[in-house]
């Protein structure tokens, strides 16, 4: 891959900014947006597909489990519960944002 060549992410219907209610990350020079089990930056008039980052959500007073009421999602290694418009995985003590 060149440079000017990036991994772009298809048709996208949400608008992400600052208060879309999506996790987010600030990297070198940009914000990616942190849902359905990828993160994404505005370029141009697409999105860029970025690696997954660590980002821990904070202060989370439920346990996901199987039967805990949300949707478990396959995510590589590892199950996903999904609510609220994202998705937790557990992580040592926490909560990783998928």
């Amino acid at each position: 891959m060149t440079a000017d060549e990036h991994a772009v992410h298809g048709p996208h219907t949400h608008d992400h900014g600052p208060g879309c209610g999506h996790a987010s990350v600030e990297r070198a020079d940009h914000t990616d947006y942190v849902h359905e089990g990828h993160a994404h930056t505005p370029h141009d008039d697409h999105y860029d597909e970025h690696p997954l980052p660590h980002l821990a959500h904070a202060g989370h007073p439920h346990v996901h489990q199987p039967g805990c009421g949300h949707d478990e999602v396959a995510h590589e290694d590892h199950v996903d519960y999904q609510h609220d418009g994202h998705r937790h995985a557990a992580h040592d003590e926490h909560y990783d944002e998928h």
